[in-house]
């Protein structure tokens, strides 16, 4: 049931160092798409001031609960089913939304989705944070992520690497600026938003 992934333990440090930078100190995260589970392990031992909340799609749960039962951790929630396509966020309020390897998986759509509940759950001030390999209109796109883009593609016409521009834009609609970007390895980007008063 439990499964694993190098690029989880590859980029948790990376991101959990930019977690203790813009997450609040109190805070319930909202993780969509939590996939094998990892980083919600690995991010709930590592901020015990946090409760992490993971999600997945209907059907791919059983990984994340097998780390969660494994670690037995207070601040980590039972893993929900949760699409970004269903009307409603799976919990009432969260104090961020965390996204990681997401958005290029997901259709396209699904990127304003994401937004729209983020808009429904935070309070102004608490973030978004999105992580994963992006397109920029002024940026040649690294050969590994043209590869990586190409692959997506071929296998889900609807999935590929978003333009950020774009991205940043469908966040505007829902009234969230944005606030930052970090370089992360192995050509990868974490972007943050806030939400506006």
């Amino acid at each position: 049931m439990k499964q694993y992934s190098e690029a989880c333990r590859r980029n948790e440090q990376p991101i959990a160092a930019l977690l203790d930078e813009v997450l609040p100190d109190q805070s319930l995260i909202l993780e969509i798409g939590s996939g094998t589970g990892q980083h919600g392990v690995a991010f709930s031992q590592r901020f015990p001031n946090f409760t992490w909340q993971p999600t997945d799609q209907p059907g791919h749960l059983k990984s994340i609960e097998a780390w969660r039962a494994e670690a037995d951790l207070p601040n980590l929630n039972k893993a929900l089913a949760f699409d970004l396509f269903e009307p409603d966020p799976p919990i009432s309020r969260a104090d961020a939304v965390v996204a990681i390897n997401v958005i290029h998986i997901a259709p396209a759509t699904a990127t304003e989705l994401l937004f729209s509940h983020a808009a429904a759950l935070l309070d102004s001030g608490s973030p978004v944070i999105l992580y994963g390999p992006y397109r920029y209109e002024n940026r040649l796109l690294e050969e590994s992520n043209k590869s990586f883009d190409s692959f997506l593609r071929r296998r889900d016409p609807e999935s590929g690497l978003r333009v950020f521009e774009d991205v940043d834009e469908i966040a505007r609609q829902f009234d969230f600026e944005h606030c930052g970007t970090r370089r992360l390895p192995a050509n990868n980007d974490a972007h943050w938003w806030r939400k506006n008063d």
